[in-house]
């Protein structure tokens, strides 16, 4: 398996190929590098948006499927949890064909892959159809999460360390916007009195549009390859574990619960797919565009203080729907889930933040300095972050099999927020511990200090 990495050059493939790419020279950045960076930055989140909203889709679909369809509420969270899985088993392979085609190519041929799983769902969407059948298409919709991997692989090689909490923040909010994107189109279709092969019909021309787009105004780094040495170095070290756990607790939560938002509310409040579809978006919006908020602040105060802050906040927004399911309060109920969809997507812009200057800091602690440390620093952060994308979307397949099991066992999500609790406490605790805790006493600080080879700090990164 290899990773993908930023060296020099390498000999023109035609095509819209850039030869040299150095975004940590100001002089460089300030000329050409800013605008061709922007560019590419918002048409590499028109893609990864589309593939948001086609991921997601099957939040939207079940709301749909009525007793008509023969489905119980445990089958809709196995199908929804299946479309979770696929989108973050196809991150890892997403990450590296960044390196193999290009980032502009591979932004085209993901963005018609997308048209797959759309027209696959508009041929079976009809009462009739068997659940083996829903759940394939469900499956195949999961390769719109592979997007996020490399968009975010891709955007990561563009900007230098000092811009990338923004525009990696900034990237991820711009597709994890397609979620509510889509369950609004869905509450006007719903609304509309239209089936669900209208909401189909709709991202078909979107599709389209996203990869001539992206042919048209974005490029491809030639700097950009995949290195072996960085993926076996990047899998072995335990820093990337630890931020792939962190990220469960953030983006596993979002996606998991954009996945069950509508369900639960069928489920356990009785909602109509209406009432429902009125709600759901509100939590994913409000999450999405603040993801580029946790960038800046973690840009400005460092990534491990506000990721540990927030998971102090995810933690009593859990608690407080703890209380609102048992007492079956739904005000209350959607009033914290609504912030609990905020606070896992500050969480996103903080954690991913988090990970280029990991990378950075253990680079100038070997003795590395200017361009040389920062070159390790994306060759390993580059390498790192299919991987973290990948588990931490596995979060969501957690969550919504978490759900399955709390509503077959005792006919409520409580269980399940429950487990959730106790999941953001060890991901506080272990923030702390790691990147955070101070030498414990006068004698360690002082050894610390004469040690050759000194604690890293990475309160800053």
């Amino acid at each position: 398996m290899t990773a993908p990495s930023t060296a020099h050059t390498r000999p023109s493939r035609g095509g819209r190929w850039i030869q040299r790419w150095d975004p940590e020279d100001e002089a460089f950045w300030e000329e050409t590098g800013e605008r061709v960076a922007r560019r590419n930055l918002l048409f590499s989140v028109l893609s990864e948006h589309i593939g948001f909203s086609v991921w997601t889709m099957w939040s939207v679909m079940v709301l749909f499927m009525g007793p008509e369809y023969g489905l119980t509420p445990a089958d809709k969270f196995f199908i929804v949890s299946m479309a979770t899985l696929v989108g973050a088993a196809v991150r890892v392979p997403y990450t590296f064909a960044v390196a193999v085609f290009g980032g502009r190519n591979w932004t085209i041929v993901s963005a018609c892959l997308l048209l797959l799983p759309t027209v696959a769902a508009f041929g079976v969407m009809e009462p009739g159809t068997s659940f083996t059948a829903f759940l394939l298409c469900a499956m195949l919709a999961g390769i719109g999460g592979g997007n996020f991997a490399s968009s975010m692989t891709n955007i990561n090689a563009f900007f230098p360390l000092r811009k990338k909490g923004w525009a990696l923040g900034l990237n991820a909010g711009g597709g994890n916007i397609g979620v509510p994107v889509v369950q609004l189109v869905g509450l006007a279709v719903i609304g509309a009195g239209g089936g669900p092969r209208v909401l189909l019909g709709i991202y078909v021309p979107l599709i389209v549009v996203a990869a001539v787009l992206a042919a048209r105004y974005m490029d491809n780094l030639a700097s950009v390859k995949n290195d072996t040495g960085a993926a076996r170095e990047a899998v072995k070290d335990p820093h990337t574990w630890i931020m792939s756990f962190l990220y469960i607790g953030t983006f596993g939560s979002f996606i998991g619960y954009s996945f069950a938002f509508g369900l639960v509310l069928q489920t356990q409040f009785g909602r109509t797919p209406l009432q429902a579809a009125y709600v759901t978006f509100v939590g994913p919006l409000l999450g999405s565009l603040i993801r580029p908020v946790g960038g800046s602040l973690a840009d400005r105060f460092g990534g491990a203080r506000i990721t540990l802050w927030n998971y102090v906040g995810m933690a009593a927004a859990t608690g407080v729907v703890v209380i609102a399911s048992m007492r079956e309060s739904l005000p209350l109920f959607t009033a914290a889930f609504i912030v609990l969809f905020v606070l896992s997507g500050l969480g996103n812009g903080s954690t991913y933040k988090m990970i280029p200057g990991i990378f950075q800091n253990k680079a100038v602690a070997l003795g590395l300095t200017g361009e040389e440390a920062a070159a390790r620093g994306r060759r390993l952060s580059g390498a790192s972050m299919g991987l973290i994308g990948a588990v931490g979307a596995l979060g969501g397949l957690g969550i919504n099999l978490a759900f399955r099991q709390s509503f077959l066992s005792v006919g409520s999500g409580t269980a399940a927020f429950v487990a959730f609790l106790a999941f953001y406490g060890l991901c506080f605790a272990l923030t702390w511990a790691v990147y955070l805790r101070r030498p414990a006493g006068p004698a360690a600080v002082a050894r610390t200090a004469t040690e050759a080879k000194p604690r890293l700090s990475y309160a800053e990164v």
